[in-house]
């Protein structure tokens, strides 16, 4: 017996892959709905490679008494609106939106790193899902805060534009063209050229000076982890399609090494240590794109600090950043409280 599953905002980028993951990882449904806004009725979504095709449906009137889990990929304002529904109908919410991260109520689960967690769903029947970049740098820092307990980090992040949507994708691709053949730019979706650029600034300004991108790394990572780590962010929307990379320096209570730290990567779940220290012994967001895996390389230990490491790591943000991490939750619920398949 499987789950009936609902995935809403299905014609975006990360509900086509939310779709596609759950077939690849054959997550036991027994029926799956690909649920978007009043326009995409009856538009035809392949789920992944399987070659099975699901007729959209509206959300304004899908009902969503009888359905086990209800994956959201619609943005903060129609999750607003429906996902409380959902989970007064009895649906568990799996949200990729920012909107319920820091409600107390509401366990933020990364499943490699915090997975008891989710035993606290049952306060508002809503899982969130972290911000992209957050996600896969908890991945990473998991195992070596067990093993050296850290004090603070200080990343930069290199993000793509599929972090922004189809049109942030869309808006590299045009611009690149524009620039090859001559043609003037202009920013629409970023707030300067991306093509052959890199912009400081991911979510809105606020007050302190930092961007809301930024400020989310610091809080979700807090709520995920240890609210003792200090963390300091700088996000950067970089020219490529698909990939987020972060450079991170880690401060650590007690003394590790980078071959302990590497020894302890090699074997934490969700982790690809790919590090060698030669011209290609590290990952880029191309080898990373299509992969759920966390990719660390250069590791190497920081004189700066007592206690110091710093290391590069890299994730397709459409998968673990979001699509395969709630997929991922949607397991865990499964094997700890719901029972079925």
């Amino acid at each position: 017996m499987g789950y009936r599953v609902a995935v809403v905002g299905a014609t975006g980028n990360v509900g086509r892959e939310m779709l596609a993951i759950l077939a690849e990882r054959e997550f036991p449904m027994d029926e799956v709905a690909a649920v978007a806004s009043s326009r995409s009725i009856g538009m035809e979504i392949e789920i992944g490679d399987s070659g099975r095709k699901v007729k959209c449906k509206s959300l304004e009137h899908f009902d969503f008494a009888g359905w086990d889990i209800a994956l959201f990929a619609a943005g903060s304002g129609p999750t607003k609106e429906y996902a409380p529904k959902a989970a007064a109908a009895g649906c568990v919410v799996i949200d990729n939106s920012s909107l319920y991260r820091m409600d107390p109520d509401v366990p933020l689960i990364v499943p490699e790193v915090n997975p008891d967690a989710i035993d606290g769903y049952t306060a508002r029947n809503i899982i969130a899902n972290p911000n992209c970049s957050t996600a896969q740098m908890v991945v990473a820092l998991k195992p070596l805060h067990d093993a050296a307990g850290i004090k603070r980090v200080v990343v930069s992040t290199y993000q793509s534009v599929s972090g922004a949507g189809k049109a942030g994708m869309d808006e590299l691709f045009e611009q690149s063209r524009a620039i090859f053949v001559g043609d003037p730019v202009a920013p629409a979706k970023f707030t300067k050229q991306i093509a052959f650029n890199v912009i400081p600034h991911i979510d809105s300004f606020l007050d302190d000076g930092s961007t809301k991108e930024e400020w989310k790394m610091v809080v979700e990572t807090k709520k995920i982890m240890d609210p003792k780590i200090k963390v300091n962010a700088t996000c950067v929307r970089v020219p490529v399609f698909v990939g987020h990379s972060e450079s991170i320096n880690i401060e650590f209570e007690r003394e590790i090494s980078a071959e302990q730290a590497q020894d302890i990567l090699r074997e934490a779940p969700g982790i690809m240590l790919v590090d060698k220290r030669e011209d290609g012994g590290y990952v880029t967001p191309v080898e990373a794109a299509g992969d759920g895996a966390t990719y660390v390389s250069r590791v190497r230990e920081d004189p700066t600090v007592e206690f110091g490491l710093s290391l590069w790591c890299v994730s397709d943000n459409l998968r673990k950043g979001a699509a395969l991490n709630a997929v991922q939750i949607a397991e865990l619920l499964g094997r700890r409280h719901l029972k079925k398949g």
